[in-house]
């Protein structure tokens, strides 16, 4: 049984559909990124997974409890971790009465070996943290009751370089361990680094789903050509060049054909460097969020409107 499981999840704010037919899984074990802009629909996602909106229409199962049954959902909560790309905690607790609190809830068996990875200072008031102070409580918050599913938004932000490769590692042996993490960023190269597959969402749809390494191959190669002369660009692009820039002498372009007929093409120019390689997700994220005529790049983020049925962000 998946981990998680979507089937045409969706939800309508009035006529815009925020998530529109959503459908994946996530498998057991596996570390799934989930990438989109704000406004893109993760939010929204992630909130019905945990119950706290309520689809419109489809349903989705997580550790085999449909989000649809409130009491079976909540029973299951507690092999469910979350950590909310903002953390609501009381400023006037400290980081240690945080803790306990989600502690009573909970467990904390893990508490003091997260600990000993992300320490924050748990003596002061959170209202003086730093956002990776906060960050770093969040993280032990969502681990310490050693859950099996753990929901991840935006878990590097504003930890710096050190904290965040240590983050990476321990994601990963927790992946080994057999935990299922379920990873929404908008930092692509930390998805590319640790995600097992990754998931695009665009205005509320699905619109790509694959292994990291199976999508870098079909989006073609990025291609950086620096030309002794001028760039003359009817006679040097081809239709199976896209997103191509040109600067004086410099083209680069992501060319979604074979390579032996790029080869043949590129030699009939005097080329002074060349490289051609696997594009970064940084380069296939930008197709699928090419902006349309009216300038307008991203949809707008409804996820934040008011819903009848939406309650309190509670991570519990």
């Amino acid at each position: 049984m998946p981990a998680v499981e979507l089937t045409d999840l969706t939800k309508r704010y009035g006529d815009f559909a925020a998530n529109d037919e959503v459908s994946f899984s996530v498998e057991q074990g596996e570390i799934f990124g989930y990438l989109g802009p704000n406004g893109a629909g993760k939010t929204t996602t992630i909130r019905m997974l945990l119950g706290l909106i309520k689809p419109t229409s489809g349903t989705a199962t997580v550790l085999g409890a449909d989000i649809r049954d409130r009491k079976a959902l909540t029973e299951t909560k507690s092999k469910i971790g979350y950590l909310p790309d903002s953390l609501g905690f009381d400023e006037h607790l400290t980081g240690n009465e945080v803790l306990d609190y989600f502690a009573r809830m909970r467990s904390d068996e893990r508490r003091d070996e997260l600990l000993e990875l992300f320490h924050p200072p748990l003596e002061k008031p959170v209202g003086t943290y730093s956002a990776g102070n906060r960050r770093m409580l969040g993280i032990v918050q969502a681990f310490m009751h050693d859950p099996e599913f753990v929901i991840m938004d935006e878990p590097t932000s504003g930890l710096d370089p050190l904290k965040q490769d240590r983050l990476h590692v321990f994601i990963q042996q927790e992946c080994d361990a057999g935990k299922t993490i379920f990873l929404s960023s908008h930092t692509l190269s930390e998805v590319q680094r640790v995600c097992d597959r990754v998931g695009i969402i665009r205005e509320g749809e699905l619109v790509a789903l694959e292994d990291i390494e199976s999508l870098l191959k079909r989006s073609g190669k990025e291609v950086w050509v620096h030309l002794k002369d001028s760039v003359d660009e009817t006679r040097f692009v081809t239709d199976e060049m896209i997103d191509v820039e040109i600067v004086n002498n410099a083209v680069h372009f992501t060319y979604t054909g074979e390579t032996q007929p790029l080869l043949e093409h590129l030699v009939q120019f005097e080329i002074e460097d060349a490289n051609i390689g696997n594009p970064q997700l940084d380069t296939i994220f930008k197709h699928y969020y090419r902006s349309d005529s009216s300038g307008e790049t991203f949809p707008k983020d409804v996820s934040e409107e008011t819903d009848p049925d939406e309650r309190s962000e509670d991570i519990s």
